[in-house]
């Protein structure tokens, strides 16, 4: 009724707009018609943000449904329960690794057997292998260094690569001192700042300290909090620059080669790895569908990562990403709705290689771009739920501010900027609106890709939060009118 009153009320200003020019037999002074028309795009701006807050208001039952029935009702605890079955059955599934393989048929049989709509696309994934590797500091005193090698490292020769050690704690220190470099054992003992930034060393330590002369680098573990515990990760050798082994090492071993350089000591380490590159595996990313009645060609997307690193057990990286994604599904099956379009969970294959999988499947439904509506991405743990991140057009952002509103209930009402993720962000560079998790997750980069990363580290609670706020958001987004504003 109020959108058929707006609409009356614009047709009697332009009638009204019209009868004054034909009464002056000329058209409307240009300034005027300038202000008139501006006043007829606010109120009809001011017309449309009321439908929609209006529309969208219209889904608080629903939504209040589907937070009851995660949060205290029959589904209370299901997505922590499922992510420990998961994971205490498969353990930690790398790229390209068996495990990987028993973790994608897993989850295809159980989405099954909970009566979803279930298949595969099949991509192919880098195959990197660890082998065995050890680190020894032989000089100024002997002390086992705990390591985790770096994905795509290249191994040492069988009997190891022995070497003095360069410590420094910044590449601009690696380029003043390059001449000692030479024929050493780097080590880079860069301070934590952000992970975003401090990832740089990981990524790209083995390349620079190969330009002068290293044979290998040690990295400290990007992370803000330790327990001597290394933290692995994906590196990226430069072309054209020689490949040496690389691995991170504890903070607390950094620091203590630190001080030791400091005082002006002699150290030696010994390092020996069995890394090894093998040939692309197969492998699918899992995607389940609840069809949309209306438009079902028109797609929102919620996912998480199904892969991890070859430690620990992958329960927060990216495991409950990926479950909260499938739990979201069965939230609105089980309350027996079906949106307009299509919500599609898609459990991205090696995302930890750089989002590989991901990749793949955008290279493969591009074609259906026009049809994308929303892409959601979990993988920064799911931890307490503080926001929904967000990153689109001005008027899509207008309409999820109002679908956060439906999450007073879990006290999640804030919208957020930068709703990037790796795995969605090549249909956010071709101008989709994505969305991404923003979780308590001070504690996120303590665990992450060490083996810490364990069952221990989830809450049930928080858990059926995230999963509330996913099912909700993914939902009302996928029924409503109109699909959101590019």
């Amino acid at each position: 009724m109020a959108q058929k009153v707006g609409l009356l009320f614009l047709l009697s200003i332009f009638m009204f707009l019209s009868m004054h020019s034909f009464l002056c037999g000329c058209h409307p002074h240009p300034a005027g018609s300038r202000s008139s028309m501006a006043a007829v795009r606010a109120v009809s701006n001011h017309t449309a943000k009321k439908d929609v807050a209006a529309e969208v208001s219209g889904y608080a039952d629903v939504a209040k449904q589907i937070i009851d029935l995660a949060v205290f009702g029959a589904a209370q605890n299901r997505s922590y329960r499922r992510l420990a079955d998961f994971t205490d059955t498969i353990g930690n599934r790398v790229s390209g690794s068996e495990n990987l393989d028993m973790a994608i048929k897993y989850m295809y049989n159980a989405m099954r057997q909970d009566g979803l709509d279930v298949h595969l696309e099949p991509v192919k994934i880098p195959h990197w292998v660890r082998g065995k590797e050890s680190a020894e500091m032989i000089v100024p005193r002997a002390k086992n260094l705990a390591i985790l090698g770096l994905g795509s490292s290249i191994g040492t020769p069988p009997e190891g690569i022995e070497a003095e050690v360069l410590v420094v704690q910044s590449f601009g220190e690696l380029k003043s001192r390059a001449s000692e470099a030479i024929g050493r054992i780097v080590v880079f003992n860069q301070p934590f700042v952000s992970y975003g930034e401090t990832v740089a060393y990981r990524a790209y330590g083995a390349s620079e300290a190969a330009k002068v002369g290293a044979v290998a680098t040690l990295i400290r573990s990007v992370t803000p909090f330790s327990i001597n515990s290394p933290h692995t990760g994906w590196q990226d050798y430069q072309d054209e620059v020689k490949r040496i082994p690389t691995a991170c090492i504890t903070v607390e071993d950094a620091e203590l080669m630190w001080r030791m350089a400091q005082r002006g000591q002699r150290i030696v380490v010994r390092l020996t790895m069995g890394a090894k590159t093998l040939p692309d595996a197969d492998s699918f990313n899992t995607v389940v569908e609840i069809t949309g009645w209306q438009h079902p060609e028109q797609v929102v997307l919620l996912s998480g990562h199904l892969d991890s690193w070859d430690v620990g057990q992958g329960a927060m990286d990216d495991g409950g990403g990926a479950l909260i994604s499938w739990e979201a599904l069965s939230l609105i099956r089980d309350l027996g709705l079906r949106p307009r379009r299509t919500l599609r969970t898609v459990l991205w294959t090696a995302e930890e290689q750089g989002g590989v999988g991901a990749q793949q499947y955008y290279n493969l439904h591009k074609v259906n771009m026009s049809n994308i509506d929303l892409v959601m991405e979990s993988d920064m743990g799911t931890f307490t739920p503080l926001a929904l991140q967000f990153s689109g057009s001005d008027a899509a952002r207008k309409v999820m501010e109002e679908v956060v509103k439906l999450l007073a209930p879990i006290n999640t009402t804030k919208l957020e900027t930068h709703g990037e993720g790796t795995d969605i962000s090549p249909w956010m560079q071709a101008g989709i609106p994505g969305a991404s998790l923003h979780v308590a997750d001070s504690r996120y980069f303590w665990f992450h890709h060490s083996e810490g990363d364990t069952m221990t580290v989830q809450d049930p609670h928080d858990m059926d939060l995230c999963s509330a706020l996913w099912a909700v958001v993914a939902y009302v987004v996928a029924d409503l009118q109109d699909m959101l504003p590019r």
